[in-house]
């Protein structure tokens, strides 16, 4: 059952491919030069190298530093590479990755993959402390920073020897410095290292390895309609998995990577513009912060096709604002670091559904369970459990996601509806116990969302001595809106159940976020 289930995940990734133009004809030199690279460096180490040989005077990157073809951008990957080597750098190595979205960072992943090093991810929001403490658990042998981090890498010591790192002004010199020529092969393959978000602890160390597998492109390409060759922007940061992986279908695709390291809402909807960008990857605070550019409802953005939103939840409210102002363009990707993509809702879900994270692409499967292990029925709101091609196989410190029946747990709670969509109902350890009602998170937060008067939300529990734990609404006002907090209690109690109600409420100027756009709900108190 297994085997025909990654069959059918294969067929169903290499005919989306096909159509989306990721595979295709290409001439026998190029068609060899991309099976040399695939051989030799793996998936992350060709990145670079397979658009390069298809199409290698495209322009392949538009960054802050202007642009880039295909063919620049893996030269300078090569050099890197041949840089990193004459260092010593390569084969069982790790080299951590502190950038925002821009150039170095995918140089720094593809030149360090080529040397056959392990690559991680580092969260740009990291103090020197928790830098350290990733470095020294992830192995890591050298890092590579942007200029404005240079203070946080300072002195970096793991033990007992001072890291060797390079900022974005070192790089350029090696690359600068170094033969552009394909490196030679490594030994082995290294793996790819995200990690966990940190919003509810200590961040992991989440590897992938890199199997010569379609399932998870094509996946994602027979739910969303990216095409070869249309320009894409991503604003997400490239170090969380939706930004990742945006980026690489975008090289896959041989389609121009417009990237920006701060967004900037109103500079976003130029560069869709002026870049004729077809696809737009955001998470939700960025579309309502986009929404809220003067003027962009009328923007003439008649080449938009796609729009995926994922990294955070989507409040129905602004699903429907999204689709008002853009026409049916709208995507919700769910998935997590442990999975990768676990569903997608397409523009007809969310029309119905709006919130929903849609179905699950061929090969991968989804189960609510309760709490006894047992499939929960439609409707009922349960854990959620999958089953993906690119589920990882455990933490780098150990450990790993229950599992039941060779299904991991997501750490989600949820219910299918009566059409099969998935909604995610919140995290498992966000559920709140009050006067022993259940009571999710997620619904009075998409439901403060949707008030006229209200920008955004959050609900905790808090400790009560009465109720065993009673729930805080966080509350940042819409511009120039008077709301109080009777308003917000008020509210609620007119549209749920009274155990759902809220006894504190907290006004806010803005709710505290990663760079991937979930609230951290640690830092409310």
């Amino acid at each position: 059952m297994v085997t025909r289930t990654r069959i059918s995940a294969e067929l169903n990734g290499l005919r989306a491919a096909a159509r989306a133009g990721m595979i295709g004809p290409m001439p026998p030199r190029a068609l060899a030069a991309s099976a040399r690279a695939m051989r030799r460096y793996g998936p992350l180490g060709a990145a670079t190298a397979l658009p390069a040989h298809r199409f290698p005077e495209r322009t392949g990157l538009v960054d802050d530093r202007g642009g880039l073809t295909f063919g620049e951008l893996d030269r300078r990957c090569n050099a890197l590479a041949n840089a990193l080597l004459a260092r010593g750098i390569g084969a069982g190595d790790t080299v951590g990755i502190l950038c925002r979205n821009h150039r170095g960072l995918l140089e720094a992943m593809s030149g360090a993959a080529k040397t056959g090093a392990s690559v991680l991810f580092l969260n740009t929001d990291f103090a020197a402390p928790q830098l350290r403490d990733a470095v020294t658990r992830e192995g890591v042998t050298a890092v590579v920073h942007d200029e404005e981090f240079a203070p946080v890498v300072d002195g970096l010591v793991v033990d007992g020897r001072t890291m060797p790192c390079f900022s974005e002004t070192d790089l350029d010199e090696l690359i600068g410095g170094a033969d552009d020529a394909p490196p030679p092969a490594p030994s082995r393959h290294g793996s790819m290292v995200i990690l966990t978000s940190g919003t509810s602890g200590r961040p992991k160390g989440a590897p992938r390895s890199q199997p010569r597998s379609v399932a998870l492109p094509g996946g994602i390409l027979s739910k969303v309609p990216f095409r070869g060759g249309e320009p894409m922007f991503v604003g997400p940061p490239l170090f969380h998995g939706l930004g990742l992986t945006s980026a690489i279908l975008a090289l896959g695709l041989g389609s121009t990577l417009v990237l920006r390291r701060r967004f900037d809402a109103a500079r976003v909807l130029d560069d869709l513009e002026t870049h004729r960008c077809a696809s737009l990857v955001a998470v939700p605070v960025m579309l309502s912060r986009l929404l809220a550019v003067p003027g962009a409802r009328e923007r003439s953005l008649p080449g938009l096709k796609v729009v995926m939103t994922g990294g955070a939840r989507l409040d129905p409210d602004l699903a429907n604002r999204v689709l008002a102002a853009f026409g049916p363009v709208l995507y919700n990707f769910y998935g997590s670091t442990e999975a990768s993509c676990i569903t997608i809702a397409t523009p007809d879900d969310l029309a119905a559904a709006p919130g929903c994270v849609g179905r699950p692409p061929a090969g991968t499967t989804v189960a609510i369970l309760g709490d006894d292990d047992r499939p929960v029925p439609p409707g009922g709101t349960g854990r959620i459990f999958v089953d993906t091609p690119a589920r990882f196989a455990g933490y780098t410190g150990g450990g790993g996601k229950e599992e039941v029946g060779g299904l991991m747990a997501v750490g989600d709670l949820g219910h299918l509806d009566g059409a099969g969509r998935l909604h995610v109902d919140g995290r498992a350890d966000d559920m709140i116990v009050s006067g022993g009602e259940n009571v999710h998170p997620g619904e009075v937060e998409d439901l403060l969302a949707a008030h006229p008067d209200v920008e955004e939300a959050a609900v905790t529990g808090v400790p009560d001595a009465e109720f065993g734990q009673r729930l805080r609404a966080y509350v940042v006002r819409a511009g120039g809106a008077a709301l109080t907090e009777d308003d917000v209690k008020g509210h609620v109690a007119a549209n749920l159940a009274r155990h759902k109600v809220p006894r504190d409420v907290v006004f806010r100027d803005r709710l505290p976020r990663n760079p991937a756009g979930k609230v951290l709900k640690h830092a409310l108190d």
